[in-house]
């Protein structure tokens, strides 16, 4: 029987933490993902090994069982208690047990496919193929990088799976963190049992000139000292096209001021937007000439008296 060492699948060692397993689950299933490997079953049986290393060693409980089990499988004994059944039995010491010959242990377990498949069944259940129930397939979780455009617009991804592509629909108003559920394109279900769902987690890359705040944008634009002062218009960019914004005389550093139906559209009702504020950021001259310096000193002077 084939013992699989989930330690060494992962690369880490048996002391390894949480974080530590995890980090390594993410870096092999990154390079071994059937997405980036579409024709390379090698990969694909690889993620599999991955998927389940991870399984196990992720889960303090079944990673203690895995543990104290180790490479001799023999000592599941002592972890079963089948009162009156093969070589486990009760007795009115308490649990009497021996250790199985191989060919034993086969007899018991030869059905289930080999020792991988032993672990998967001693940690959901013992079933034989002619008590197995239907199950239903797990659920696969998938994310996607979109840029804030995309997620005020709405886009589209294509997604391999197997030898079909998946047109994954993004709708506006998206957020980082939400989640888009495909019914039925999930892992195959097990011994007729349905399949699970795919879901799309949606990740949006910063922008370089706004920033979000739930459905409200945020930015800041440059306002020359002569416009703050005596008043005048900037252009503030919005995904809708450049608008007009009225600055006031003696407008101060920092002010901000709200653009009622810039923002982003409301997910789920594409036709209701947040608002945009914009926070003035005053740009001082550089470079003075003579003339102007002069002209400034005047008027320092004149607010000094």
């Amino acid at each position: 029987m084939e013992y699989k060492d989930y330690y060494k699948i992962l690369g880490v060692s048996k002391n390894a933490d949480e974080k530590e397993i995890k980090q390594a689950f993410r870096r092999l299933a990154r390079k071994y993902h059937p997405d980036l490997n579409p024709n390379d079953k090698s990969a694909q049986e690889k993620f599999k090994e991955i998927n389940e290393a991870y399984e196990v060693l992720s889960d303090p409980a079944k990673r203690r069982r895995y543990d104290e089990l180790g490479a001799n499988w023999q000592a599941y004994e002592q972890y079963q208690r089948a009162g009156g059944q093969g070589p486990f039995q009760w007795g009115t010491g308490g649990v009497h047990y021996r250790t199985v010959t191989p060919e034993e242990f086969e007899s018991l377990f030869g059905e289930l496919g080999g020792f991988s498949d032993f672990f998967r069944t001693f940690f959901g259940g013992y079933e034989t193929p002619r008590t197995a129930r239907a199950r239903r397939g797990q659920d696969i979780e998938q994310t996607i990088e979109i840029s804030l455009e995309e997620a005020y617009r709405g886009t589209t991804r294509l997604l391999q799976k197997g030898d079909r592509r998946l047109e994954i629909k993004i709708p506006p108003g998206v957020k980082t963190g939400s989640k888009i559920r495909y019914a039925g394109e999930g892992e195959p279900g097990i011994a007729g049992g349905a399949p699970g769902d795919l879901y799309v987690r949606v990740q949006i890359a910063p922008h370089p000139t706004f920033e979000r705040d739930g459905d409200d944008l945020r930015c800041e634009i440059p306002v020359d000292l002569y416009v703050a002062l005596l008043g005048g218009e900037v252009y503030v960019p919005t995904f809708k096209g450049q608008l007009a914004l009225k600055i006031p005389p003696e407008t101060q550093n920092g002010r901000t001021f709200r653009l009622a139906g810039q923002g982003m559209p409301k997910l789920n009702a594409p036709n209701t937007y947040g608002d945009l504020y914009v926070k003035v950021r005053v740009v001082l001259p550089e470079n003075l000439t003579p003339a102007e310096r002069n002209l400034f000193q005047q008027l320092a002077q004149m607010r000094r008296r």
